[in-house]
C-alpha cells in the first residue's frame, strides 16, 4: 500500500454550495479508495473536504489532512480522518501536500482552493514540481478560470504549451483517468518559461 500514489486534493470548506459539488467530491474519493490511492487534503470537518475524505474512508480508502496548528486550535480539523499531519502554519501545509503527493486535484472552491491551485500552476510552469494537475470542472465551476488562463496564453503571458500545465476534467473518473495518465511517466516536456 505504501508505494500506491499519494494524491492531493485541493477543496472547498464551504457547506452552503449545491449538492452537485459534494456528491462529485465524494464519487472522487471513492474512486481513488478504489485504486488504492491515498486521498491528502486539508482535513477539513467541512464541505468538499469533507465529502471526499468520506468518499475515501467509506469505501476502505486512506487520507491523510494535512492542517495547520491554528485551524486545529479552532476546531476545523475533521476527526475521522486517523493519519493527520499538523503543520506550523499554511505554508508548511501547502510544501508538505507538494512534497508527499504524486498528483494535483482540485475541486471546485473559493479563495484558498484558488490560490493552491494557481501556486501549483507556477511550479509547474517554473519546473520545481512535475505531477500532473487536474482541474474537476464540476457544473463547469472552472470555466471562468479557464477562460482567464487562456487569455493569459493569448495575450503572450503566457507560452501556447503553457495550456498543457494542467488538465481539465468534467467528471471524477475523468480526472482519475487524467491522473493516472500523468503520473505514468509519459508526460510530455514542457517548455521553459522563458
Amino acid at each position: 500500500m505504501e508505494n500506491q500514489p499519494k494524491i492531493c486534493v485541493f477543496a472547498a470548506s464551504s457547506q452552503s454550495i449545491d449538492k452537485r459539488y459534494i456528491s462529485a467530491a465524494h464519487e472522487l474519493g471513492t474512486l481513488m479508495a478504489q485504486r488504492g490511492w491515498t486521498c491528502v487534503n486539508g482535513a477539513g470537518r467541512t464541505g468538499l473536504m469533507q465529502a471526499v475524505s468520506d468518499g475515501s474512508l467509506d469505501n476502505g480508502g486512506r487520507v491523510t489532512g494535512v492542517i495547520p496548528k491554528f485551524m486545529v486550535d479552532n476546531g476545523w480539523c475533521y476527526d475521522r480522518i486517523p493519519d493527520l499531519v499538523i503543520t506550523a502554519d499554511m505554508h508548511e501545509r501547502k510544501q508538505y501536500m507538494q512534497q508527499v503527493t504524486d498528483g494535483i486535484v482540485a475541486l471546485p472552491g473559493g479563495c484558498g482552493t484558488l490560490e493552491e491551485l494557481l501556486e501549483v500552476i507556477t511550479w509547474r510552469q517554473l519546473g520545481i514540481i512535475s505531477k500532473p494537475i487536474v482541474l474537476l470542472n464540476t457544473a463547469g465551476f472552472f470555466n471562468p478560470l479557464i477562460e482567464m488562463l487562456n487569455k493569459c496564453v493569448e495575450q503572450g503571458f503566457m507560452k501556447k504549451s503553457h495550456s498543457a500545465l494542467w488538465t481539465i476534467a468534467d467528471t471524477p473518473s475523468q480526472a482519475i483517468e487524467s491522473l493516472a495518465a500523468g503520473m505514468s511517466g509519459n508526460a510530455p516536456e514542457l517548455e521553459s518559461k522563458y
